[in-house]
């Protein structure tokens, strides 16, 4: 829910900014960054609050589950979209690319599989500004029998397939 996103975005984020910091680890040679991403979070919580393995070790757990669960998340809605768009017949190759792409993403450098994601998030706004292009008669009639006073009826606007 909207906690949760909540927690994430704010309360993590601004812990996570805070321990970096305070904890002087940004520094600099010949206009670059010696450390950055996960290294200067570790860094940090490794020398401002959890002692130097320590804070390599909860950041690196912290890391694997934020992987695992967008992992299982990502994998969920990408079912549940197959079997609506093409029918639980083609959940098995969905597994089969998304197991594919997990193992190349362990093999491949981390700055290429962050513009992977990067790359693949972006495009997911192509299949909504579809869906909102292809729905816009059926908000403006939504919105034309609100106006006049018409009930809602769900049946005429949303189909209901069977997902499993």
């Amino acid at each position: 829910g909207i906690m949760s996103v909540f927690v994430d975005t704010f309360i993590v984020l601004n812990i996570t900014v805070f321990v970096v910091l305070s904890a002087d680890v940004i520094r600099f040679e010949n206009g670059k960054a010696v450390l950055t991403g996960i290294a200067l979070v570790q860094e940090a919580f490794s020398s401002h609050v959890l002692g130097h393995t320590g804070g390599y070790s909860f950041v690196a757990i912290c890391l694997f589950f934020f992987a695992f669960t967008t992992i299982l998340g990502w994998y969920y809605f990408a079912e549940i979209n197959v079997r609506y768009l093409f029918g639980a017949k083609f959940v098995r190759i969905l597994q089969i690319l998304v197991v594919g792409f997990v193992f190349a993403g362990s093999l491949l450098k981390i700055n290429f599989v962050w513009e992977l994601a990067d790359m693949f998030n972006g495009l997911m706004v192509l299949p909504n500004l579809i869906a909102i292009i292809a729905l816009s008669p059926v908000v403006v009639k939504l919105l034309k029998d609100h106006d006049a006073g018409k009930e809602y009826e769900q049946k005429n606007y949303v189909r209901e397939p069977n997902l499993f």
